[in-house]
């Protein structure tokens, strides 16, 4: 028999959630019987699979010590000595961070050390913020992802509570999210809204733009507002209402003007001609608006963070959007 305490950092989660991440090794079906059966007790009763933990809960686990076993191929943090983070802001709560473009936010497969989450849990480990041997469940986690091709603002959460918040504010569109793009041609009218569907094909990786409802498609929403132009490139700053994969790129290839870099939406002879192999897209700016009560969090209602700067708005456009 093994015994967990349940802490702050695992409560509020239904109990057979919280059993399948601090016991990833056992299988769900095993899970579930094991909890009909009685072999899981909380304060010494049986209980309920979508019965609520609190802190301080006594868990009784009358299961086989396989699997208590952690997978090894999940602490690639532990063989990081020196995190390399570009960190815009910092509390106890969580990390804003300038993710640089070529890096997986996570794992697209075999686990690999080099991801971001990787050098985030690396950081708060070794700032002691985090004891993921003291942890039954919890681990630092990112609250958005952005492409591997795309650079920019990454939130990650540094206890359980912040990570609620932030995904319930991400998800009720509480925190408003700015990129720049440099866009081949002049946008018309010069400031908009793109609305349309997208559909995904997995198995290539690429969407495709719709003009009206079918099966398999996802809104899509966009606005956008023209910066500054530089011979036949325009530098856009656009805010997503919806956060569809590819979604940036995909509506301004259809509507004409794909982003100098893109191989997969834009025009590789353009892109060879300028010398770029990277598209040009930065999420620079997060607004933390918070209509709603965002409890520990409050403190962020209002706030802006932005990037310092983004190279290829340098290059092309000698920062001017900085004094827009």
């Amino acid at each position: 028999m093994k015994q967990l305490t349940i802490t702050p950092n695992d409560a509020g989660q239904r109990l057979d959630r919280f059993l399948s991440k601090a016991l990833p090794l056992l299988p769900e079906g095993l899970l579930q019987k094991y909890i009909r059966l009685k072999r899981v007790k909380v304060n010494g009763a049986g209980a309920k699979r979508d019965a609520r933990i609190e802190a301080g809960d006594i868990l009784e686990l009358y299961i086989n010590d396989e699997f208590f076993e952690k997978p090894s191929d999940k602490n690639a943090h532990l063989k990081i000595a020196a995190p390399r983070l570009d960190i815009v802001y910092e509390d106890q709560n969580l990390l804003l961070l300038n993710k640089p473009a070529g890096q997986l936010c996570h794992s697209d497969g075999a686990w690999e050390a080099d991801t971001l989450i990787a050098h985030v849990q690396a950081h708060v480990r070794l700032n002691g913020a985090w004891n993921p041997h003291s942890e039954n469940s919890f681990a630092p986690a990112l609250c958005n992802r952005i492409d591997r091709n795309t650079g920019g603002l990454v939130v990650a959460a540094k206890n359980a509570e912040a990570l609620r918040i932030l995904n319930e504010k991400i998800r009720g569109r509480e925190i408003d999210k700015y990129y720049l793009c440099a866009v081949f041609g002049a946008m018309n009218p010069p400031s908009g809204r793109l609305e349309n569907y997208l559909f995904k094909d997995a198995v290539k990786n690429r969407v495709y733009v719709r003009s009206e409802r079918g099966p398999g498609t996802k809104t899509a929403v966009t606005e956008y507002r023209t910066l500054c132009k530089n011979g036949g490139l325009s530098l856009l700053e656009c805010r997503l209402l919806t956060g569809r994969t590819h979604q940036i790129r995909a509506q301004l290839a259809h509507a004409g003007h794909p982003l100098l870099g893109d191989g997969k939406y834009g025009s590789e002879r353009k892109n060879r001609a300028c010398g770029e192999k990277h598209q040009a897209l930065w999420s620079y700016k997060l607004v933390f608006t918070f209509p709603t009560d965002a409890g520990a969090l409050n403190y962020l209602r209002g706030k802006t963070f932005t990037v310092p700067r983004v190279d290829f708005a340098e290059r092309y456009f000698e920062g001017k959007y900085l004094r827009l």
